[in-house]
């Protein structure tokens, strides 16, 4: 199988790597029939990008065999940002795949992260709508069900164009990641309504961005009792990694 090493992947801050726990923690109660879950926003730079490569690093982290999809293919960033370093001079991704230019084994790649794989978009393309309709699409989720524990898809943002409501007819269930204080809350009824209409279960938001520190009860959490070991343990790794790797303020972005 090909390899693909994710050489730029920051550790997440003792806040963050709780809500993702509690995220896929989330998914696991959502079915066993839920196995291809669909990650899209309202609009661009919401974090969906972020969230999906995080779920899926939780996820191998629990044992799970998990394929990561990158179907934005007019606008992909996980490459370059995550900064993927493939083993062998051609890469193919699913662009060269849905266009008949190569086998479905030569775009799975093993990353360097136990149990989780990615099949990366390839290449940016304009006519991403006839990719995505070609028969070779639904073919390869059904083929990927057979290999993996769940696939996490990652599509363009649905409230900016169709591309991740024709995603959504193969998946099991979406997730919408919302970023904090940004857009209007009728926008995500109207993604949620589209991806509805597909057949794929709207399985719930994320919200994205959020400043803790901005919440009264995260003072019940911080100052009880109960979670003050927790805080004062994990506060002072929090400030190392800040410093580091500037993880908390780039979380926020997406």
């Amino acid at each position: 199988m090909n390899q693909l090493s994710i050489t730029h992947f920051p550790a997440l801050d003792y806040a963050c790597d709780e809500a993702m726990n509690t995220l896929c923690t989330n998914l696991s109660y959502s079915g066993p029939g839920i196995r291809t879950v669909l990650f899209t926003s309202r609009y661009e730079q919401e974090g969906k990008s972020s969230i999906t490569m995080n779920v899926m690093r939780t996820l191998a982290g629990y044992g799970k065999r998990v394929l990561l999809v990158d179907a934005d293919l007019r606008r992909s960033t996980l490459a370059r940002r995550y900064r993927f370093n493939y083993s062998q001079r051609e890469a193919f991704g699913l662009v060269h795949y849905l266009a008949g230019m190569c086998a479905l084994e030569e775009v799975i790649y093993q990353t360097n992260l136990p149990g989780a794989y990615i099949l990366p978009a390839g290449r940016d393309v304009f006519n991403s709508m006839q990719l995505l309709t070609s028969p070779l699409y639904g073919e390869m989720m059904r083929a990927m069900r057979e290999r993996f524990d769940i696939i996490l898809v990652d599509s363009p943002p649905a409230g900016v164009i169709v591309d991740a409501v024709e995603i959504a007819k193969f998946c099991d269930g979406a997730l919408i990641v919302v970023a904090y204080n940004r857009g209007r809350g009728q926008d995500i009824g109207v993604v949620a309504a589209n991806i509805a209409k597909t057949g794929c279960k709207v399985l719930g938001a994320v919200m994205n961005g959020v400043n803790l520190k901005s919440f009264r009860n995260r003072k019940y959490y911080y100052r009880s009792e109960r979670y003050s070991a927790y805080y004062s343990r994990y506060s002072k790794s929090d400030n190392k990694t800040d410093k580091n790797t500037k993880t908390g303020r780039s979380a926020k972005r997406k």
